[in-house]
């Protein structure tokens, strides 16, 4: 089961440790509320397009990077679950649910949300990844689940592209760093091949949109608010990461892929 609606249950569930957090939750937006990225998005790119060579050529370049310190990275960024981890150098601290659990809630509840927004266009499109166009490695398992799962947009890319933007909105003084590893979360995905540039591209368009609409919200509202206060104390209380890891990581994030 690959679509963002499970991974997404997933990652808040293992981030809520499978506590009382981890009922459902219908999320913020109903369906009058929440953006149909069928239209906000552009068609996927189909054979013959300038769109469509220009991400197998992205695909094709970044399998040069096998096995090199940005394959690990990429590696790394497969476990959605662990997308708090993967942010503390960014934000300054690991949270967690124990020193920031109405982040972890709001992120639970943002989860259906999310999962409408990616799961129709996949649906509507069912674009092919880009290792069943051409060959080549990935730095995941090529399993049935995952080629059944379409490309386009990026579910991973949505997913840290989302709670980057809110990390930014709750830590505003780290978010150039914060919003930097979002997008090298998503561009992991170009690293590993198992999505395309145009995917990864619409991944954080739709993150984007989704988290405007989410403001209309004034639950939403309220609970970013919540969540700010623990934030900062979460941060002040520390410790932080370690530096040298931080400083390895942010020179990986800031070179380019191809």
């Amino acid at each position: 089961m690959t679509k963002i609606t499970a991974a997404a249950a997933a990652c808040i569930l293992a981030l809520a440790g499978g506590a009382a957090l981890g009922q459902a939750r219908s999320g913020y937006l109903d369906g009058a509320d929440a953006p149909d990225m069928i239209r906000v998005l552009p068609p996927a790119p189909t054979a013959g397009t300038t769109r469509y060579e220009a991400d197998r050529t992205v695909y094709l370049a970044t399998r040069a990077l096998k096995d090199s310190p940005r394959w690990a990275l990429a590696q790394n960024d497969i476990d959605q679950r662990a997308i708090l981890k993967d942010m503390a150098c960014s934000v300054g601290v690991e949270l967690t649910p124990q020193n920031a659990p109405k982040l972890t809630s709001l992120l639970m509840k943002i989860a259906p949300d999310v999962g409408r927004a990616v799961n129709r266009p996949k649906d509507h499109y069912g674009r092919k990844r880009p290792y069943l166009i051409d060959e080549g490695p990935i730095c995941a398992d090529k399993t049935p689940g995952l080629a059944a799962s379409p490309d386009y947009p990026s579910g991973h890319t949505t997913w840290g592209w989302t709670v980057g933007l809110i990390l930014a909105e709750l830590a505003p003084d780290r978010a150039t760093d914060i919003l930097a590893r979002a997008r090298s979360f998503g561009e992991s995905r170009l690293v590993c091949g198992v999505h395309n540039l145009s995917a990864v591209e619409e991944g954080r368009t739709t993150a984007s949109a989704l988290v405007a609409a989410l403001h209309g919200s004034a639950d939403f509202r309220a609970d970013l608010d919540a969540a700010r206060a623990e934030v900062a104390r979460a941060r002040a209380a520390g410790p932080a990461p370690d530096a040298a890891s931080c400083a390895a990581e942010a020179e990986l994030v800031a070179k380019p892929l191809f």
